[in-house]
């Protein structure tokens, strides 16, 4: 099988496994464990932030984000599919009291006018607009990319606001390779950042939630708080600080077979717009299919796929774990279970 449903499919290399089992380890909770320092002083350079902390998973680090920034009732704007709104199921509302508001997006991104448009002067019976949300690279749109222009923008109208703003970056180093910038060039123009490292970087897994040393006294409080403190975690914190070594450069050969994949099923006559992977995603409208009965005919060619929020599309995720041989295989798998009936 062709595994090409997330690049959360990722399994440890042989070098990541012997990483881990050489880890210094200690008691995280009493931050005596050198591994995670090692690793949470790396991601805060790494992120433009004074500090860092290791979480479990970057939805922890998000909804700790949440409260962070957040207090009963105030809202959080973000673009209306994002991960955040769409499969954290409800955390905003559950764990932090905060209504959210949706901006419908182009590519995953909302401009500064509509913040502006959404944004409520405070008064006596409105909730107060408080957390600016911004993911990128944004999964629902297929791994799209916000342009610095565009974060520079809403960083300068979060500050004319008055509203926080948190970087979802799960996926940000995926970004930072496909522009060619350094990833603090991004995660520095925001108050909190989130790293994913069981994604792109191939972690089993881990997160990394960063920001000013004062805001991260308070989340390292809040971890305690969320469930996320641990004992001796440097023996999974190996495999990110390992990832930061050897897996960040090599995320553009992901990007290089999602491109190889798009341009090869758009040409094998499929509903694939190459134009829009900018990162290691491939969005494909199965229509007149159902996503279900699709999923179905692509198991049969040995290739799995993963249906998307949108009616239609189910996307292709390519990951270290997907070599250029097998992106070939999916080439002549995927036509072959979709085309006649796909192009009817």
């Amino acid at each position: 099988m062709v595994d090409l449903r997330s690049d959360t499919a990722t399994q440890p290399t042989a070098g990541m496994r012997a990483a881990i089992a050489a880890a210094a380890v200690g008691d995280e909770q009493k931050r005596e464990d050198p591994t995670v320092n090692e690793l949470e002083a790396r991601a805060a350079r790494l992120l433009g932030q004074d500090e860092a902390i290791y979480l479990p998973t970057a939805t922890m680090a998000n909804q700790i984000a949440i409260r962070l920034h957040t207090e009963l009732g105030d809202e959080l704007i973000g673009e209306e599919n994002c991960h955040v709104f769409i499969s954290e199921l409800g955390g905003p509302a559950v764990h932090s009291g905060v209504v959210t508001r949706g901006l419908p997006g182009v590519a995953g991104r909302y401009t500064v006018e509509q913040v502006r448009a959404a944004y409520r002067v405070p008064a006596v019976h409105s909730p107060r607009t408080r957390l600016l949300w911004i993911e990128n690279t944004h999964n629902a749109s297929g791994g799209r990319i916000w342009p610095l222009e565009e974060l520079g923008e809403l960083h300068a109208l979060a500050l004319e606001l008055g509203l926080r703003s948190h970087l979802d970056g799960a996926r940000l180093m995926n970004a930072s390779v496909a522009l060619g910038i350094e990833a603090a060039e991004i995660g520095s123009r925001f108050d909190t950042v989130t790293l994913c490292l069981s994604k792109g970087l191939g972690c089993p897994l881990g997160a990394i939630l960063a920001g000013s040393d004062e805001v991260m006294g308070n989340a390292r409080r809040l971890k305690h708080l969320f469930g996320g403190a641990m004992r001796q975690a440097g023996i999974v914190a190996a495999a990110g600080v390992y990832a930061l070594d050897h897996h960040v450069d090599r995320l553009a050969d992901d990007h290089r077979h999602a491109k190889r994949l798009a341009l090869g099923l758009a040409g094998a006559g499929l509903e694939v717009d190459p134009d829009r992977v900018e990162t290691n995603f491939v969005q494909l409208d199965v229509a007149p299919l159902s996503k279900e009965e699709a999923l179905a005919r692509l198991a049969e060619q040995g290739v799995a796929l993963s249906a998307t929020i949108h009616p239609t599309i189910l996307r292709a995720v390519t990951h270290l774990d997907v070599s250029e041989e097998e992106i070939e295989a999916a080439l002549a798998a995927i036509p072959r279970a979709l085309g006649a009936r796909v192009s009817a």
